[in-house]
């Protein structure tokens, strides 16, 4: 499991991370053989769920977000026969918000995000699929770029400059980078290594403020795999190139996490058991019958999904409580 990996990078923490069952369950995959796409209908779940409410995370603007879903909302509705909504959130809280009050029944989060998110609806959500990548694991990377014109080549040469982060409940964006800059020695709190951090409001704002020279870097999401010089295969920076945004000869990697999560598409845990089985089959064989709908809502490709459990988001939890615990130290 991903979590294995994801503990060997975090090795040195001073958290006391949980202990893993060595056999883990046979989850689905997109590739199985047997995956076929659901026929449409009605189904006796839409009783209780009448109208199929979608809740989209912040990190780029709302004109392309709603565009990157129209298709995908469309099948839904298609699939399920029933009226099915997208809900926008300016930012990250706002789709948790929107889950402690029962006003979405689903939502893709980032890892950090569903860890908020079971924490603040005490157990209430749960992860059901993620996304797969094109080694077949369920892992991306955080990246701190700067400007390739900038002479920083380096994390030593970023002392006394400054950082975005991308909004405090994102993994990759925040809660990683965060954590694994204090494992490499590197104060993260303003004025202790950086000249002053900030939040951009979103992935694709940080990576536009570095270009416009309102911060040193900015730390975002990558699958880590593919082609750097096009963004990777996946992520924030590909989908920027892809839209024309970004050029990545004008950026410069200078730091990489250890392996992450992938984020789960999240499901209220009281909804019928029938409505997060068709969600799950759904999604699975999405990427064979309709890729194109895949690659917009994924900023691009991988193998397809895979079913994840909150067995393996269990070392996000304790991340996201001993960051909040810091919080409490400082104030």
């Amino acid at each position: 499991m991903i979590t294995r990996r994801l503990l060997g990078g975090l090795a040195a923490s001073a958290l006391t991370l949980p202990a893993f069952a060595q056999t883990a369950p046979v989850m689905r995959r997109t590739l199985d053989a047997a995956t076929a796409f659901p026929a449409a209908g009605r189904r006796p779940w839409a009783d209780q769920i009448p109208n199929l409410r979608i809740g989209l995370l912040g990190g780029e603007n709302e004109a392309d977000r709603l565009g990157r879903y129209g298709a995908y909302r469309d099948l839904l509705e298609a699939t399920f026969g029933i009226p099915t909504r997208l809900y926008p959130a300016s930012d990250y809280a706002g789709v948790l918000q929107a889950f402690s009050a029962g006003q979405i029944e689903a939502a893709s989060l980032g890892a950090s995000g569903y860890a908020g998110a079971w924490l603040d609806t005490n157990g209430g959500v749960e992860p059901i699929l993620t996304a797969e990548e094109l080694d077949g694991t369920i892992s991306y990377i955080s990246v701190l770029v700067v400007r390739a014109d900038s002479g920083i080549t380096t994390l030593e040469q970023m002392r006394g400059k400054s950082l975005a982060w991308a909004d405090p409940n994102s993994t990759s964006g925040y809660l990683i980078p965060r954590f694994g800059l204090r494992q490499a020695g590197i104060g993260v709190e303003p004025g202790q290594y950086f000249s002053r951090t900030g939040f951009a409001g979103g992935h694709e704002q940080g990576v536009v403020a570095v270009l416009q020279g309102q911060y040193d870097g900015a730390c975002t999401w990558a699958s880590g795999q593919g082609d750097e010089s096009k963004g990777f295969s996946r992520g924030n920076l590909a989908a920027m190139v892809e839209k024309g945004m970004l050029n990545m000869r004008d950026l410069r990697i200078i730091w990489k996490s250890a392996p992450i999560p992938n984020g789960p598409l999240t499901v209220r845990t009281t909804l019928p058991a029938s409505f997060k089985e068709d969600m799950k089959l759904f999604h699975l064989a999405l990427p064979k019958a309709h890729p194109a709908i895949y690659r917009d809502v994924e900023r691009g490709g991988g193998t397809g999904y895979r079913e994840v459990t909150h067995a393996d988001y269990q070392v996000i939890v304790d991340l996201r409580l001993d960051e909040a615990a810091q919080r409490r130290r400082r104030s």
